[in-house]
């Protein structure tokens, strides 16, 4: 008699559950523009949700903490002229988040600590160069202040936010409209899926195709990929029959997939949201009312399905919380954050644990808020992996950092003044007086700063108290 062997894995019994009622953000008028982004951007510290919005573009931010009942007259982040349609947390400063739009601009926030009393209107800086709307964005890993954006002009640009400069620009690669951009762990190649069909692994630095599959999925609806922890590329798709279908690939040998899995028959496109430390991937539709997910591994049939967690209420959009933002504690290895027409509810996957002590092999080291290198660094050719942080006493936020821009004078090809960057061997190093010096002046700035803001904040509440009043 044959005995059928289960598969080991210590990720077979995650499972979901919903959040209790209290725990939602209730209330909150969530976007019906018709794009396939997942309209929902999430950090350790805050909850963004692109919102209906009358006579421009908006996103509403929240703290997480802030749960309940949203008032109707909260703060938004608005200076769109058009819808928004994708928005991105930038992954070394969790203040910082990047909005692009119907309107061709791409516009890059920094969001308080406190509560703002007013909608926020004013962007640290927008960049423009797009011709068409700006759909895509994506902050790259590793580099600091470097952002990726795809428009409907079929170009994709990297962007220095911290000088509003275009690094790259990637115009003849893609004939038609871009369906989504993914760059791998340490930011040296990107995986695009376009209206052609066609699959392509890019060298952004080179602006080089370095390897592409035509009709990977068959059907003419959109196609996303992610790259996986060992350099292959999960997509998602439809055949010819409108099925959905899900695929792996390496991209040293595109002739054959790794593995090719029908679905089932639905519009709604899948957005795959991976986690390399676990290499689980969890796959959303937009319209569906279930998560469903999925290991990747060395062994045949090399996608195995783990469990589908079901619900009432179809999903309008999805955030997906970085590692560093889940809840060790409880065995937490991933949290998404759910959008229905008019809520947000998180959704906790868990591994089934009976010790309360860390579980080292659930939380490697993961990617933490410093970056590995500078954006002049990157482009210059470097390479480096992400810089890793334990999970083991659980990650506390950095306090609000201040993103600056320093906008270079395009006519003086002069370098920058003041103090920066050693950039080689015979650049004169800054001397130990000179960077206490520094250092003390710019903890007596940042202490000037904060009391400023703490006057503020406490003249917009007597300004408050006092219209309150009149009323």
């Amino acid at each position: 008699m044959s005995r059928r062997v289960v598969r080991q894995s210590k990720f077979r019994h995650v499972f979901g559950q919903a959040a209790k009622a209290d725990q939602a953000y209730e209330d909150i008028r969530v976007s019906k523009v018709t794009w396939d982004s997942s309209f929902c951007a999430v950090n350790p510290k805050f909850l963004a949700i692109i919102v209906e919005a009358g006579g421009g573009g908006a996103f509403i931010v929240l703290p997480l903490a802030k749960t309940g009942r949203v008032d109707k007259n909260y703060p938004l982040v608005t200076g769109h002229t058009a819808p928004v349609l994708d928005i991105d947390w930038c992954p070394h400063n969790d203040n910082v988040i990047a909005s692009a739009s119907d309107d061709t601009t791409i516009m890059v926030w920094q969001i308080p600590d406190y509560t703002p009393v007013r909608n926020i209107t004013e962007p640290i800086i927008t960049l423009e160069g797009h011709s068409k709307r700006v759909g895509i964005l994506s902050w790259h890993p590793i580099a600091r202040n470097v952002l990726l954006s795809a428009g409907g002009d079929n170009v994709i640009i990297v962007w220095n936010v911290g000088t509003g400069e275009v690094l790259l620009s990637l115009e003849d690669l893609h004939p038609d409209l871009i369906h989504s951009v993914c760059w791998n762990n340490n930011g040296t190649l990107l995986a695009t899926t376009c209206k052609d069909k066609t699959l392509r692994i890019i060298d952004p630095r080179k602006g080089q195709v370095v390897a592409e599959r035509f009709a990977a999925h068959e059907g003419m609806r959109p196609m996303r990929a992610v790259f996986t922890r060992q350099g292959h590329i999960f997509t998602t798709g439809f055949t010819r029959m409108s099925q959905r279908e899900l695929g792996l690939w390496d991209p040293n040998n595109f002739e054959e997939p790794v593995a090719l899995q029908e679905m089932d028959t639905s519009n709604g496109v899948l957005l795959p949201f991976y986690d390399p430390d676990s290499s689980i991937v969890y796959l959303c539709g937009k319209g569906d009312s279930s998560i469903r997910y999925f290991e990747i591994t060395d062994e045949p049939p090399f996608v195995h399905y783990l469990n589908t967690f079901s619900s009432k209420e179809p999903q309008r959009g999805m955030g997906f919380m970085p590692k560093r933002g889940l809840d060790v504690s409880k065995c937490e290895i991933a949290r998404f954050y759910k959008l229905h027409e008019r809520k947000c509810e998180p959704i906790v996957m868990t591994v089934p644990r009976k010790s309360d002590l860390f579980q080292d092999d659930l939380y490697p080291d993961t990617p933490g808020p410093e970056p590995a290198l500078e954006a002049d660094e990157w482009l210059a050719g470097q390479d480096a992996e992400p810089v890793l942080i334990s999970l083991k006493d659980g990650y506390v936020p950095p306090k609000h950092r201040e993103l600056r821009v320093t906008k270079r004078n395009v006519l003086d090809v002069r370098p920058p003044s003041g103090p920066r960057r050693s950039q080689s061997a015979s650049d004169a190093p800054l001397s130990q007086h000179t960077l206490e010096t520094l250092l003390e002046e710019i903890k007596a700035l940042r202490e000037r700063v904060q009391a400023q803001e703490e006057r503020i904040t406490a003249l917009e509440n007597m300004l408050c108290e006092l219209v309150d009043g009149t009323d």
